[in-house]
């Protein structure tokens, strides 16, 4: 019997080969997700539009508009920039990870990949969205403020959009300010991965973070060897 979710999550898998959208497809409808498809960017743009997915499986290699541009064209697009982006690439070389990871993209899965860790995946980054919308948490650091529930944060006043894991990277360093959190550490609590698999992936997040919130970067210290802290100064 299919576990179900307490609120059935809508993913769209976008894939130009019919089986993996098959594969992926059936397990995610087994583990109590609808599922929508797309074999094409210029698809998966009109759907993540027409849906609203809570998630998007998104498929790097696609004919004429490939998922990297899809990724870019989603995340500036208002619409759909707040979606969460799981990049699924045959391409194993770090450039090409790295590459999604900097584009918007929340996390990435290498094929041939295990359905059950893809599944997984999913479930932790739509956990991560669900955690930060319910905690009643509001930070005020300088001109930094930060509304938890409301996922929201602004500098000066003026807001600035965060992915979730961005988000959620920035609430757990904010919560914990003062103290270092090692890469390996981010990567538990953030990503909640049970086997370190790329301590890299925090550092590009953190990257991309500090030139979203331009002069507030300042509160983000990197404790060289060792990690992240955020520091109110």
């Amino acid at each position: 019997m299919p576990t179900k979710s307490r609120v059935m999550a809508k993913i769209l898998v976008v894939d130009d080969e019919p089986d993996a959208l098959e594969l992926v497809g059936f397990n995610l409808k087994a583990a109590g997700y609808e599922v929508v498809t797309a074999d094409d960017g210029a698809d998966a743009l009109k759907k993540a539009r027409q849906h609203a997915p809570d998630l998007i499986l998104l498929d790097v290699m696609l004919p004429e508009v490939d998922g990297l541009e899809v990724c870019k064209l989603l995340r500036r697009d208002p619409a759909t920039s707040q979606i969460p982006v799981i990049m699924l690439t045959a391409k194993a070389a770090e450039i090409d990870r790295v590459l999604g990871l900097e584009l918007g993209a929340d996390d990435y899965v290498t094929k041939p990949f295990s359905p059950r860790e893809l599944v997984l995946r999913v479930k932790n980054l739509l956990r991560r969205r669900t955690d930060g919308e319910e905690k009643p948490d509001q930070f005020n650091i300088g001109d930094m403020f930060i509304d938890v529930p409301r996922h929201l944060v602004t500098v000066a006043r003026k807001r600035i959009d965060l992915t979730a894991t961005e988000f959620k990277l920035l609430t757990t360093l904010a919560s914990r300010r003062g103290r270092v959190q090692s890469r390996e550490q981010l990567l538990r609590d953030v990503w909640e991965y049970d086997n370190i698999i790329d301590t890299r992936t925090v550092d590009t997040h953190m990257r991309r973070l500090r030139e979203k919130l331009g002069t507030a970067c300042r509160y983000l210290d990197t404790v060289r060897g060792v990690g992240y802290r955020f520091v109110e100064n």
